[in-house]
């Protein structure tokens, strides 16, 4: 009998503290909330949360191939912004900048790229809902 492997599960609780704050948590993590209507400069809104899902899933898709690449670095920054549509709400478009400290040369770069844009779950779920691009350059070029 052939076993189907186990597919990943996330768990999140979100919980309201007040009508000025609210946060969340998984694992050992927790994070404040900006549900304030008239916002929180401390706190993350929930389209920032979503670009920040984004880039985090961004790098740790680079985590994940660097080794099997033998994709040499230094470090990488995910610059993320999103527009926001009015009617209906929702993110209109999402552009994004992987700057990546390497010496790696530019065909390596792009194949680090196509990694990020295959493998990213939530790169890969905010993908067919929004106009998504972006480019990865290395770190010191003029974009």
């Amino acid at each position: 009998m052939i076993s189907t492997p186990t597919k990943m599960q996330f768990h999140v609780v979100s919980r309201r503290e007040s009508a000025h704050a609210s946060s969340a948590a998984c694992k050992n993590a927790h994070i404040d909330l900006d549900t304030d209507l008239d916002g929180n400069p401390d706190a993350f809104n929930p389209a920032e949360l979503l670009l920040a899902a984004l880039s985090a899933c961004m790098i740790k898709g680079i985590e994940r191939v660097t080794p099997i690449l033998k994709f040499q670095l230094r470090g990488v920054e995910v610059r993320v912004h999103g527009v926001r549509q009015d009617v209906p709400p929702r993110m209109e478009s999402i552009r994004y900048e992987i700057v990546v400290d390497t010496d790696e040369p530019d065909r390596r770069l792009d194949l680090l790229h196509d990694n990020v844009k295959k493998y990213g779950t939530v790169f890969n779920t905010v993908a067919p809902g929004t106009d998504l691009s972006g480019v990865l350059r290395r770190k010191n070029e003029t974009p």
